[in-house]
């Protein structure tokens, strides 16, 4: 298990399970009063279906702080490697162009 200390002092476990990650293609995002919902979702060609890999709640102040946190990267990141080109007209289709699978 890997540790990390950051600039506070808290010592962050990372399992090597964790450590892999979870692809996802989709994110959908959602909101309460009280809360805001990510879902990361893996869409696969020809499937009709897509899972959801992960689901993480955040208070809206951590989102808040999420929202900054990763435009705050993105900037770095385009200073480092350019400018991520974002993809014109209409969204990847949900079955990705490929044929429809039948069960």
């Amino acid at each position: 298990m890997e540790q990390k200390e950051n600039k506070n002092g808290l010592n962050i476990e990372l399992s090597a399970e964790i450590a892999q990650g979870i692809y996802s293609n989709l994110a959908v995002i959602s909101h309460s009063g009280s809360e805001f919902i990510i879902d990361f979702v893996r869409m696969m060609p020809g499937i009709p279906k897509a899972p959801v890999k992960s689901r993480i709640i955040l208070s809206p102040d951590n989102a808040k702080r999420l929202l900054n946190a990763l435009g705050d990267n993105v900037r770095k990141y385009e200073q480092t490697f350019g400018e991520i080109k974002e993809q014109k007209g209409p969204q990847i289709p949900m079955n990705f162009g490929g044929p429809t699978a039948k069960a």
